[in-house]
């Protein structure tokens, strides 16, 4: 996907200050049974695609507002992801801001996940 300018100047700045994870490293973390709470930042009818066994459903447009109901703790390890790694940056960048010191974004996205063949859920 072809992303504007200015959308990438976004993206590059926060990713200056998110910390990152990799579809593997999520995976291998996972099948270790380590506990942390996946989220998804995708829009509804991506989530209704399927996601990431597991994972809570908090797009971008609402995680914001959300995320303090859903996981009250602060110091929850958080693994955002969306379709490629761009937007759960932006959602990591702005958690960071609110007090979530360990959210983390997943490069590479539900496309990775997917490509590599990992197990997925449907609604």
């Amino acid at each position: 996907m072809k992303h504007a300018a200015g959308f990438l100047k976004l993206v590059n700045d926060a990713k200056t200050r998110v910390k990152e994870t990799n579809v593997a490293e999520v995976k291998k973390r996972l099948d270790a049974g380590e506990k942390v709470v996946l989220v998804d930042t995708r829009e509804d009818n991506e989530w209704a695609r399927g996601h990431l066994p597991g994972a809570v459903h908090l797009c971008k447009g609402i995680i914001e507002r959300d995320i303090e109901a859903v996981v009250p703790d602060k110091n929850t390890e958080l693994i955002l992801y969306c379709g490629g790694g761009f937007r759960s940056a932006l959602a990591a960048d702005n958690l960071m801001k609110m007090g979530y010191s360990n959210a983390i974004s997943m490069d590479g996205g539900w496309r990775g996940w997917t490509e590599a063949g990992f197990p997925i859920e449907k609604p």
